[in-house]
């Protein structure tokens, strides 16, 4: 049966329970980091086309960042998960001098489970402003940071890539860091679970609502995306409940399908995930970008 994920992390795992074990995947190489006893980093890279048909993901580099006891509110923990993000970015965007970024907040913060983006740019420590008004090419401490929340095509009329290509002409950034909602197959993850890649990402996917991708094809610039898992789809977490009972699985499956009913399903305390990741999220990207200010 197939299981709707956004998460390479989820992607192997389903291999390894059709495989029966967990095992090396041709094309792709993995490796698991662990920075302290509630906060582990599995990273991922996919080399090459076997490995893309095998985890259903273009190529590139998949970090999944896992951290335990944000909701418990454990000590430090959203501090420690910061600075573990930031570390993970670092691999990814290398400060220097002269570096320009556009962090976008993609989603409508009128949704809550899909309110991630929105509600963490506003947190980011924007200054391109300040580049501007002193005419300054660089700084030691700080990036050439700009800020953009595109809304949704529901809202604005217009395609989001088409505002963000427009944002990139305007800012003309090194990399763009885009930060949106995904859906994963455990309902475990939507508290505990970031990913990080630099391949892209789907508008709208983890609400079910995919618009044009955002990619060095399509913007004209490198990207690298931020996501939380916010929602499971419904014909997923049906397929999960009845995965030893694939034929009534089939039959309930069937029966969505003809009455429409596609739906998604989200956490009681998707409320206080958002607050907590959103803090998480922008962070690590103020140490990534900020590091004279953000140590």
């Amino acid at each position: 049966m197939k299981f709707r994920t956004d998460l390479a992390i989820e992607r192997k795992e389903l291999l390894d329970e059709e495989r029966g074990a967990s095992a090396d995947v041709e094309g792709v190489d993995m490796e698991t980091i662990t920075y302290d006893e509630d906060i582990t980093s599995t990273r991922i890279r996919i080399l090459n086309e076997t490995g893309e048909k095998q985890l259903e993901k273009p190529k590139g580099n998949y970090i999944t960042l896992e951290v335990n006891g944000v909701l418990e509110e454990k000590e430090d923990i959203k501090e420690r998960a910061g600075k573990a993000l930031a570390e993970e970015l670092a691999q990814l965007i290398r400060f220097h001098y002269h570096l320009k970024v556009l962090v976008v907040g993609l989603g409508n913060d009128k949704v809550t489970p899909d309110a991630l983006g929105p509600y963490t740019v506003s947190k980011v420590k924007v200054t391109r402003h300040l580049f501007i008004i002193y005419e300054a090419d660089g700084d030691e401490d700080m990036g050439c940071v700009s800020c953009f929340i595109p809304g949704v095509t529901g809202s604005t009329g217009m395609e989001t890539a088409e505002l963000i290509k427009g944002a990139v002409e305007l800012s003309d950034p090194e990399v763009v860091i885009v930060i949106d909602s995904l859906a994963a197959r455990n309902i475990e993850r939507v508290s505990t679970t970031i990913q990080i890649n630099d391949t892209g990402i789907d508008p709208g996917g983890g609400m079910g609502n995919v618009r044009t991708g955002l990619s060095r094809q399509t913007i004209g610039r490198r990207v690298i995306a931020i996501g939380v898992p916010t929602v499971i789809d419904s014909r997923t977490l049906i397929r999960e409940a009845l995965e030893e009972n694939s034929k009534e699985a089939h039959e309930i499956e069937q029966y969505i399908e003809e009455k429409g009913q596609d739906m998604i399903v989200t956490s009681t305390d998707i409320d206080q995930i958002i607050k907590d990741f959103s803090d998480i999220i922008s962070n690590g990207i103020n140490k990534t970008l900020h590091p004279g200010i953000y140590s």
